[in-house]
């Protein structure tokens, strides 16, 4: 079963990998979407595929880096998109 949804993460995320650390776990879970940094900075995470993957990274998101202090991790369930890969997006 597929599941779609997007994630708006708050904390210290930004200029410490983040982006990049999310990608590669995306691709290893075999998910497709898109990670980027927001003005506001948070980071917003598009993750699409299959439902137990799509927890994982939820939780792999949640965890971070050692270098990233996670606050908040807001979930919104989303339409199925049907992403190609999973890319780094620009703002």
């Amino acid at each position: 079963m597929k599941k779609s949804v997007r994630l708006y993460i708050s904390g210290f995320i930004q200029g410490v990998f983040y982006r990049p650390y999310i990608k590669e776990n995306a691709e290893r879970l075999n998910l497709r979407g898109f990670v980027r940094s927001l003005e506001d900075n948070r980071v917003e995470v598009f993750l699409e595929g299959d439902v137990d993957n799509v927890t994982k990274m939820i939780e792999i998101c949640r965890k971070g880096l050692k270098s990233t202090e996670i606050k908040d991790i807001e979930i919104k369930e989303e339409r199925f998109q049907d992403f190609k890969n999973f890319q780094i997006m620009k703002v």
